[in-house]
């Protein structure tokens, strides 16, 4: 009776047109006489009666749901997280390539199908999914044979046959897909990704000249004057009064970049600055990891290609906004100017091309659901995904609202290659808003041709690829945010993004100017001093699509 309840509320979330994606995508299991299927409660019938869904084996509901793309339903049902895999590669392809298609393309495939289908089967009324079903039944395209549908992309968009292509060279060699990127070959927008057994991963922060193309603007070496950098202390306020000591228990990302400052300050409760900040005990484990330290220097740019962003959705943006801290243990303070963070970056990624979501004052257990829900998601028709983290934090992980730690490494885990394998060889971007420690870094007074200081960096960044972690602030240190005008960080990264996009720059690029701008930033005292920080394991430039519509206004 549950069971029968719980996939009636299942139905009754469903809009017709995604219960006649699930009947499409249940083709091979159930028979191709399902368009007939109105009614969820159908579909699940038949899906009972072939012994293919019960309370017991609640698994192909799961992939199907996670197929069309409706994560937050499993999970508001607590339906099971653990997903079958009935759904053939060749049915999730066709589904794809009919979410991708706009009715002007739907249009054009059908006149040129007119001779080969019956008139009444190209009507204005006739879906996507209900024509491919159609070149099913007639025998024009089966799971080894799409050199029609092939035929059909080229005409209308060219740019889906490499899903296509994808296709077939999983077919021809299932096991092969690492090859692509051992081999530079671009990837495609959809297919599993299976590593190699044992295969080690190793890397390294990298020391590149980046170079934006010659319109983008160029980075001022001088500092800037007074009137320009200083935040005005009537809008500021410290946020890490009276907070212990604590140690972090998750695993750490061990980049010790303070060095980087001649001096180290504790905060006092007369600063002038609002600081996401919480103190952290250092920590003595890992030692081995911050050991295994490398830079390379890349001197010849020229062959980095660029990830594709073609897709018809660009991705997800996924914005966990945590403001609210007064239930946190420690005393954690309300996170004000946030909302105006959370304001820009939605205008910004829209902008972009992005569906954003957002997700408000999450403790620890909601953070971790929200990104494992949208781990889950079948990401194939998308160029990449953003997630933006606004909290409060220490050293490698950032708090729940209440109090309690998600460590970096959880946050990135639901996206790599093995648990989200249609993100495989897709950039995956993070920004972080959060201090990383207590310390302030303050002011190094630069003299022309005078000594330069030697400095270690001790680097350990994220174990898969194809991921940029932009931290608001290097470790140990606090950032700053203004309760009208947002933090430092987010507040340069929504400006840069919207000045350097349409000048065809590419992510890093953008990031080196965020770190510049930043860098400039001070309080009315001149000693409150914030670097934010990108760690990546890239492996092509992140060069977003330029936008048809003109840049938000962000004031």
């Amino acid at each position: 009776m549950d069971f029968q309840k719980l996939l009636l509320d299942v139905g009754k979330a469903l809009s017709n047109e995604e219960v006649k994606a699930l009947a499409f995508l249940c083709t091979d299991l159930l028979g191709r006489k399902l368009n007939s299927v109105e009614l969820a409660s159908d579909l699940f019938a038949r899906m009972g009666e072939q012994d293919l869904l019960s309370a017991e084996q609640p698994h192909l509901l799961t992939e199907l749901l996670l197929i069309i793309q409706r994560p937050r339903l499993i999970r508001d049902l607590r339906l099971t997280d653990q997903a079958s895999t009935n759904i053939s590669s060749y049915r999730k392809l066709l589904y794809n390539l009919s979410e991708e298609l706009t009715d002007d393309n739907l249009k054009e495939i059908k006149f040129l199908l007119v001779g080969q289908l019956p008139r009444r089967k190209l009507e204005e009324n006739v879906t996507t999914l209900e024509v491919f079903l159609e070149m099913e039944h007639a025998d024009l395209i089966n799971d080894t044979n799409l050199n029609l549908m092939e035929e059909l992309l080229q005409s209308c968009c060219p740019i889906l046959t490499e899903k296509i292509n994808k296709y077939k060279e999983q077919q021809a060699a299932p096991h092969s897909s690492h090859i692509a990127q051992e081999t530079g070959r671009p990837r495609s927008m959809s297919g599993p990704f299976e590593p190699e057994q044992n295969q080690v991963h190793s890397f390294m922060l990298l020391e590149i000249p980046l170079s934006c193309h010659e319109r983008c603007p160029p980075i001022s070496p001088h500092p800037p004057s007074q009137a320009e950098s200083t935040m005005s202390s009537s809008n500021t306020s410290v946020d890490f009064q009276n907070v212990p000591d604590v140690v972090d228990e998750a695993q750490r990302l061990p980049i010790e970049m303070s060095k980087l400052s001649t001096n180290r300050s504790r905060s006092s409760s007369s600063s002038n600055v609002k600081s996401d900040a919480y103190v952290i005990s250092p920590s003595h484990g890992d030692v081995n990891s911050s050991q295994q330290t490398a830079q390379t220097t890349i001197t010849n740019t020229e062959d980095l290609g660029s990830y594709p962003m073609t897709a018809k959705k660009r991705g997800f943006c996924l914005i966990i906004n945590n403001n609210d801290f007064s239930k946190s243990k420690q005393g954690l303070q309300m996170r004000e100017g946030t909302m105006r963070d959370e304001e820009c970056l939605i205008k910004v990624f829209k902008w972009l091309g992005f569906q954003v979501v957002i997700e408000r004052d999450c403790n620890r257990e909601k953070m971790l659901d929200v990104v494992q829900d949208h781990g889950k998601i079948d990401h194939s028709g998308m160029d990449c995904l953003v997630c933006c983290v606004l909290s409060h934090g220490e050293q490698d992980g950032v708090f729940g609202v209440d109090g309690l730690t998600v460590a970096l490494k959880e946050l990135k885990e639901p996206f790599n290659g093995l648990k989200c394998p249609s993100l495989a060889e897709k950039p995956k971007l993070f920004f972080i808003q959060a201090c990383q420690g207590l310390g302030q870094q303050e002011p190094v007074y630069i003299q022309a041709d005078g000594p330069t200081s030697n400095h270690t960096v001790k680097d350990s960044i994220p174990s898969e690829a194809d991921f940029l972690l932009a931290m608001a602030t290097v470790p140990s240190f606090v950032s700053y945010r203004e309760r009208t005008n947002g933090t430092w960080f987010i507040q340069a990264l929504c400006q840069n993004l919207v000045q350097m996009v349409p000048k065809g720059c590419d992510l890093m690029s953008i990031l080196t100017k965020v770190n510049a701008d930043v860098s400039k930033k001070t309080d009315n005292t001149g000693q409150r001093k914030q670097m934010p920080q990108p760690a990546f394991t890239l492996r092509m430039k992140v060069v977003f699509q330029i936008p048809k519509a003109s840049p938000p206004s962000l004031t």
